[in-house]
């Protein structure tokens, strides 16, 4: 679990300067420096402060206050875009503006290496990825923030051993070095928040300091696989039975805290319409069902991840 500690040594140490003062570089670069001025950080980086470029007024009146912000998180990589989708979900706090631009961002990164793939392996179960699946796909299937997904085969007699129905299996890994960069990233955060709590009026009340540890929380679960797969294991059985959701396979045998391996299930986004049309679904049966398994997950099973 990471933990949020108040950074006062930050100030007298330099804790992070680097990270920090990457930071405020993208607020100067998308025109927040009203921002940054007004939290008084000069008081805590003064030397870091020197040290950066204002980007021109100029070149910030092409986009829109909310979508520059967008674009800042977007730079600033995992911990921000994340940030900035969890935002988009309070409209308590968020307003009209910048909820609608904050719930483009994409969690989409470059894929990180094959080398590196390897290395996790060997940390994570001793072993190469070519001698735990009798196929591994070296290129991923899609690249996100946290980790990456790739295609493999299980060997023979695995995937019975599991309990499962098919061997053909997604491996999610962890992208490398991204808890640590979370962990720095948070106690920054909590940082800002204490001066946001101190020198924003407009603040006062939402509590930006208990927004950052609901989201180091919720980070928390997410970077560990083994809660995803417990959670898939408990969305299964409570689901046993019903015919109107296919929940994946996991396979525990082999998974750890930074690899997940589970059934491969070919499908459509629910949010792709125009193919669900083309396909021929019928899109108000999709739109109950979902809503009638959130319902029974949420008031029968008290289940809410």
């Amino acid at each position: 679990m990471f933990s949020i500690r108040q950074l006062g040594a930050i100030n007298r140490t330099y804790r992070h300067l680097n990270r920090y003062q990457r930071i405020l570089r993208v607020l100067f670069k998308y025109g927040f420096s009203d921002l940054v001025d007004r939290l008084h950080i000069d008081q805590y980086l003064e030397t870091g402060l020197q040290m950066i470029n204002r980007k021109p007024r100029e070149q910030l009146d092409r986009h829109t206050r909310p979508a520059r912000l967008r674009m800042a998180l977007e730079e600033l990589g995992p911990t921000f875009i994340k940030l900035g989708q969890l935002l988009s979900t309070r409209p308590d706090f968020i307003p009209p503006e910048y909820l609608s631009e904050l719930a483009k961002l994409q969690d989409s990164v470059p894929p990180f290496s094959y080398q590196e793939v390897q290395q996790i392996f060997l940390e994570e179960c001793g072993q190469d990825p070519e001698e735990v699946f009798e196929y591994f796909d070296s290129i991923p299937l899609a690249a996100a923030s946290i980790g990456q997904v790739h295609q493999a085969r299980l060997l023979t007699g695995q995937h019975q051993t599991g309990g499962g129905r098919t061997r053909e299996v997604v491996v999610k890994v962890q992208r490398p070095g991204i808890e640590n960069l979370i962990a720095i990233d948070l106690e920054i955060l909590a940082h800002l928040a204490h001066l946001m709590e101190e020198h924003l009026e407009e603040v006062q009340g939402h509590r930006p300091s208990s927004i950052v540890d609901e989201f180091a929380r919720s980070l928390s679960r997410e970077i560990d696989f083994t809660i995803e797969l417990a959670n898939i294991q408990r969305f299964s059985r409570q689901f046993e039975g019903n015919t109107s959701i296919h929940v994946p396979d996991v396979y525990p045998q082999l998974s750890t805290e930074r690899l997940l391996v589970l059934e491969l299930v070919d499908g459509i986004k629910a949010s792709d319409v125009e193919t669900l049309k083309e396909r021929g679904y019928d899109l108000p049966l999709i739109a109950e069902r979902g809503a009638n398994l959130v319902m029974e997950q949420i008031f029968v099973h008290g289940f809410c991840p």
